[in-house]
């Protein structure tokens, strides 16, 4: 199997379990691998097309606010394994600036899934 990694996608979203977090939002930080075989093609609609993979994952986190980190990674993971090449995926959401009252360098949960698994 072969990888696409799309990382450090930066995104403005409203979740979290705080009125403020919803209120005001804060950056999220998505980074996602794809597993599927590469194409022996030099077509780009033989493969995923990451520029349309990054408009997506941005359209869900810019989106419906929820409350929990882990649900925002399912989404993220169901766009991804909607991709019909895409056999695998792997999804980490990143929550820099989450409000913990101590000094810390990152948040994020991280999910993987096979395209079996919801086919």
């Amino acid at each position: 199997m072969d990888f696409v990694r799309l990382e450090g996608l930066r995104v403005r979203g409203h979740h979290g379990v705080f009125d403020f977090e919803r209120r005001d939002g804060q950056d999220f930080v998505v980074d996602v691998t794809l597993g599927f075989t590469f194409p022996t093609s030099d077509d780009v609609a033989d493969t995923v097309h990451y520029g349309e993979l990054a408009s997506r994952l941005a359209e869900v986190v810019s989106g419906e606010p929820v409350n929990l980190l882990e649900t925002l990674a399912a989404r993220l993971l169901d766009v991804c394994l909607s991709f019909e090449r895409v056999n695998e995926a792997t999804v980490t959401v990143h929550k820099p600036q989450a409000p913990i009252p101590h000094a810390f360098n990152d948040v994020s949960v991280t999910m993987h899934r096979r395209a079996s698994d919801t086919r």
